[in-house]
């Protein structure tokens, strides 16, 4: 059979994207709704797997990589994004992914965040973010509010919460976006046009805790799809963004800064090259 008269490939599934590995989060988590959603954007795509790499640090929604059929690096607590930038300057063919959580990502990850949004390498991060420590029995987070009165916290830490979509565009993300987990095609798309727009992209998943934060199943009656348009201009999107209720979702802010390219590849040394550094 000619090669033009081949039938054309089948567009690949979110099935495609997914391993054989049962996700092992508690009922209910948010997490596979962020897990479908992921895969769905990447199905949207049509991305071929092995050119996908998924990189995590720790906790629940770090565990994200072995579900899926790309490849993954599950690192260490909080260095998924230094792990991440390495990767997509040594393998810019790559569309590398990252997720994580938000103690992994602001707390002990909080210095990697702000510098990967600085250097802007084309990357996406998406964070689950559930205002607590799920993994490690219900600590407060870096964005879990003041006066939430828990065992582990009497009468809340006091203590202002971090506002990551802020940080992210003070500190220069070229994609800064919100979504939530109880709408996973809503998520899908939004995830989808943060792989596909250059530089360094971050997108906050609002995805409830269930077991430590029972109480943000109401999110899914808080939430709202954001009352204006992305923009291109870093002072609206602050203003924007500063007086945001938490709940607003969509693009927020979609910059046109020239990615990191990266240092040029060092010039490949030929045998006569070698040869001659052992001449006596």
């Amino acid at each position: 059979m000619d090669l033009a008269e081949a039938p054309a490939r089948a567009p690949r599934t979110a099935a495609a994207y997914k391993s054989s590995y049962k996700p092992i989060w508690c009922p209910g988590c948010g997490d596979f709704s962020v897990l479908s959603a992921i895969t769905k954007a990447l199905a949207k795509l049509d991305l071929t797997p092995e050119n996908v790499a998924v990189v995590s640090g720790i906790g629940c929604s770090s565990r994200i990589p072995a579900y899926t059929s790309c490849y993954g690096f599950h690192g260490v607590h909080g260095r998924a994004l230094a792990a991440a930038t390495g990767l997509k300057v040594a393998r810019p063919d790559l569309t590398v992914l990252v997720t994580g959580g938000d103690g992994d990502g602001y707390s002990i990850g909080g210095n990697h965040f702000l510098h990967a949004c600085r250097r802007n390498v084309d990357l996406t991060y998406v964070v689950m973010d559930n205002h607590v420590y799920g993994m490690t029995k219900g600590q407060p987070s870096p964005t879990t509010e003041p006066d939430w009165d828990s065992k582990l916290s009497p009468g809340g830490t006091g203590v202002r919460a971090f506002h990551p979509l802020v940080i992210a565009l003070a500190s220069g993300a070229n994609f800064v976006a919100r979504a939530f987990s109880g709408d996973p095609n809503g998520t899908a798309e939004v995830i989808a046009q943060a792989i596909v727009h250059p530089g360094f992209s971050f997108v906050e998943v609002l995805s409830p805790c269930v077991t430590f934060r029972p109480e943000q199943r109401d999110w899914k009656d808080a939430v709202h799809p954001a009352p204006v348009e992305a923009t291109d201009d870093p002072a609206r999107a602050a203003r924007r963004i500063m007086t945001d209720d938490g709940f607003n979702l969509g693009v927020l802010y979609k910059g046109n800064r020239a990615p990191y390219k990266g240092y040029p590849a060092p010039a490949r040394a030929g045998v006569a090259d070698l040869e001659k550094e052992f001449e006596l």
